[in-house]
């Protein structure tokens, strides 16, 4: 698993730590203090994943990631935010340019690690023999491929998104909790919260357009993609 991060962080003293930690677990790191410096070096070299500051002194976290988000060689590149704030609307906004997690400073090196893992796992491909397509009514899944067609249109999904779709999907009928997604989807509960589970149902339908409405809220006790497709 281990590949490229590229650190995106204007504190050097942090940059250094998470080089040496990141390279003692088996990853390749490089490093750029501003955000212009980062898009300049994902254009030398796409990494397998970008750490992201959210408060660069030139621009935005969000501007960089919303950048990196939007274009077709770079869309696909998980991007994990590292910042100081923690109020939920900064979460919000990350999730809302692409961001695939979101980790709050002062962090756990080695939780930050195990983020950066649980991630890249939910990125990896699929090797061996392909999955068989899901089709219920006019949405179709090919979980090989990660793409998700509805009414002969594509829609375009992050990697979260689409694992959090596929898991619904594949268990349709069955009543999934926020706690079962946070553990099948996300991976690790740590600085997780409930609440993000919300955010990401929401994004999940708004993208679907009508096909959203296949996933339907039980109150007080989680999510569940309808079992018949009309």
């Amino acid at each position: 698993m281990p590949g490229q991060i590229l650190i995106v962080d204007d504190e050097q003293d942090l940059v250094t730590t998470l080089e040496y930690n990141l390279e003692r677990d088996g990853f390749r790191t490089r490093s750029a203090l501003t955000g212009k410096d980062a898009l300049s070096r994902v254009a030398e070299s796409i990494p397998d994943l970008v750490l992201l500051d959210l408060m660069l002194p030139d621009m935005a976290g969000t501007e960089v990631c919303r950048q990196l988000k939007s274009r077709p060689e770079t869309k696909n590149v998980p991007v994990v935010m590292l910042t100081a704030k923690g109020e939920e609307i900064d979460r919000v906004v990350g999730f809302e340019v692409g961001a695939d997690d979101y980790v709050t400073k002062p962090f756990s090196v080695r939780e930050l690690i195990l983020r950066i893992k649980a991630v890249l796992r939910r990125h990896s491909p699929v090797v061996e023999g392909g999955e068989q397509d899901l089709v219920f009514g006019d949405l179709r899944v090919d979980p090989s491929a990660h793409q998700v067609w509805f009414s002969g249109q594509e829609i375009v999904l992050t990697a979260l998104e689409f694992k959090l779709l596929n898991t619904l999907l594949s268990r349709k009928g069955r009543v999934q909790s926020r706690k079962q997604l946070l553990d099948d989807v996300w991976g690790i509960q740590a600085d997780v919260t409930t609440r993000t589970v919300d955010t990401h149902v929401k994004r999940l339908r708004q993208k679907l357009g009508d096909a959203g409405e296949f996933i339907e809220t039980l109150r007080g006790v989680g999510y569940r993609f309808r079992p018949l497709a009309e």
